[in-house]
């Protein structure tokens, strides 16, 4: 299920932010704001085009991508995903 599959990503990436990588405040929060979106998504059920959701989860990719790629690649499978679901 793509739900599920998205969750799983998005647990990915709370462990990677779990250990600390060096991120300012502002990165730190932001990640934080989208990851909260896409668990709204994620608990509504919603499966309406939000292109809104995958445009902040896309910018998030091309902020990550040079100094944090780990980051950046589960990203990435966050908007596979999300795309999947129709989201």
């Amino acid at each position: 299920m793509p739900a599920r599959e998205l969750q799983e990503q998005l647990n990915a990436l709370r462990e990677q932010l779990d250990k600390n990588p060096p991120l300012s405040e502002s990165e730190r929060e932001n990640l934080h704001e989208l990851m909260q979106q896409i668990e709204d998504k994620i608990q509504l059920e919603s499966m309406t085009q939000d292109a809104s959701l995958s445009d902040g989860v896309n910018l998030a990719v091309e902020r990550f991508e040079l100094n944090h790629p780990a980051i950046a690649v589960t990203l990435r499978n966050i908007v596979q995903t999300l795309g999947n679901i129709g989201i």
